[in-house]
């Protein structure tokens, strides 16, 4: 994630994937090194109030496309922004996000890719990186699909109805919507009852750890001690639950972020270390790539 002394070129093409049942688009982006086909690619997933140009996410695409692999950042459909994809403009898609509907969505996105429709070439292995609410989402989608060779989840939940208190369980029984906080915008974010009627009628799909038992592929594991979004006992459950080939980094001092914000002001000693695990794990277990690897401003 250091600045390069030598900044590469990058290939960045956009692309919208129409979901089969007519919702809105899933609107990303994927990157690549200039002048090169890439045989690899990383698909990475945002979390909770999260969008694809959330502060660290564009320099962990440029620093993963730097490693030589194509790096396919996304929006979920009903993550709530507008078209300009940066205000919290569509909440009632937000309203009606559930979880199964952003796992189906990451198996589109390897669709997409496996149909030659982001590359020119379907890429010969894939990797999958998934953050907060999408590191667990991550888990399920890579438990379900053999076609992610290589994972990697930061913050990932380990479980989804432990998340929510009895209060906001009956008022989504009442039919009702309960409203989050986002800190940055100020807004109340509405989670509406299908939600967690989702959650209901799909438990043993939305069994993270049970997925994490599944999992037989390489898996890494990276949290922050301080977490306060999600604590680090939902990572030390996840690798307990996982098999032999999951490694686990727990960094210290450090949150939900990582000590990164929105907008980018640059790596944090935390984030860089983040990084450079990631990135090394992916070019161990996806493909041999060339060095140099960085993640710039």
């Amino acid at each position: 994630m250091a600045d390069d002394a030598s900044p590469r070129i990058f290939t960045h093409e956009r692309f919208e994937i129409r979901p089969r049942d007519g919702s809105p688009p899933i609107r990303g982006d994927v990157r690549w090194l200039a002048d090169t086909q890439p045989r690899t690619a990383v698909v990475i997933a945002h979390g909770f109030k999260g969008f694809r140009t959330w502060g660290f996410f564009p320099p962990l695409a440029r620093a993963i496309a730097a490693q030589g692999h194509a790096a396919v950042l996304f929006d979920f459909s009903h993550n709530g922004l507008g078209r300009d994809g940066v205000d919290f403009s569509a909440l009632d898609l937000f309203e009606r996000s559930t979880h199964s509907r952003n796992v189906d969505e990451i198996h589109a996105v390897i669709d997409a890719l496996e149909d030659g429709k982001l590359l020119k070439r379907p890429p010969s292995a894939i990797g999958l990186l998934g953050h907060s609410r999408g590191g667990g989402e991550a888990v399920i989608a890579a438990s379900e699909d053999t076609r992610v060779e290589a994972l990697v989840t930061w913050a990932a939940i380990a479980d989804i109805p432990s998340r929510w208190t009895p209060e906001q369980i009956a008022t989504w029984e009442r039919g009702e919507s309960v409203h989050i906080a986002n800190a940055r915008t100020g807004q109340q974010m509405p989670v509406g009852a299908a939600y967690w009627q989702d959650v209901q009628a799909n438990r043993e799909r939305l069994d993270i750890a049970a997925a994490a038992e599944r999992l037989e592929i390489p898996w890494l594991i990276v949290h922050g001690e301080n977490d306060d979004s999600v604590p680090a006992d939902d990572a030390r459950a996840l690798f307990d639950a996982a098999g032999s080939t999951t490694e686990m980094v727990l960094l210290e001092e450090t949150g939900h972020t990582f000590g990164a914000a929105h907008p980018y002001e640059g790596p944090t000693t935390a984030l860089q270390a983040a990084a450079e695990a990631t990135l090394e794990w992916f070019e161990t277990h996806l493909a041999p790539a060339p060095a140099g690897a960085y993640m710039n401003r």
